[in-house]
């Protein structure tokens, strides 16, 4: 499975460079300079390799210089390609309360009473704060805020629920 690490935003300057959205908790190890990083087209097409000659941070924003991309009119070309690297290259480490999201996806959720809710199939990123998507056992899914006080315990084994009144009830008639 592809991981998404970064997006190009637009193109900056006249020599090439592209404004990358940062997707990834450690741009300093994907974005090094001498590192291959794989791109996607955002509008369709073939996946293309492309070198990181240079890595640079300004305004709050990630710059990069590649060394197949060579003046503006190609950094145009790249707007909206996303820079991907394989799951199966990642994991979350030794830390015990730290999960990639596709480490999470297909895990188990039981409540804290051992009812079985279904299986995780997607963590969703709001502004709020993070939900589980849910697959319930019937086929419906459930949106779970993703918080100490509804889920206190998570692990790659499963995770435990302990949901409010009625939000395991939403969408039942």
């Amino acid at each position: 499975m592809d991981l998404v690490v970064g997006r190009v935003a637009k193109s900056h300057g006249i020599r090439g460079e592209v404004v990358v959205d940062v997707r990834t908790d450690v741009p300093e190890e994907r974005f090094v300079v001498g590192s291959v990083v794989r791109g996607r087209p955002g509008r369709g097409g073939d996946e293309k390799n492309y070198t990181v000659t240079a890595a640079r941070h300004a305004a709050g924003r990630l710059l990069l210089s590649l060394a197949e991309v060579s003046d503006r009119t190609a950094a145009d070309a790249l707007r909206g390609t996303l820079f991907l690297i394989d799951s199966a290259d990642v994991d979350s480490g030794d830390d015990p309360d730290e999960f990639y999201d596709h480490e999470l996806e297909g895990v188990e959720v039981t409540t804290v009473d051992g009812e079985r809710v279904g299986v995780v199939g997607s963590v969703l990123h709001l502004p709020a704060n993070d939900l589980l998507a849910v697959k319930t056992v019937d086929g419906r899914e459930v949106l779970v805020p993703f918080v100490r006080e509804i889920v206190p315990t998570v692990g790659l084994d499963g995770i435990v629920i302990d949901p409010p009144d009625g939000l395991l009830d939403v969408g039942e008639s």
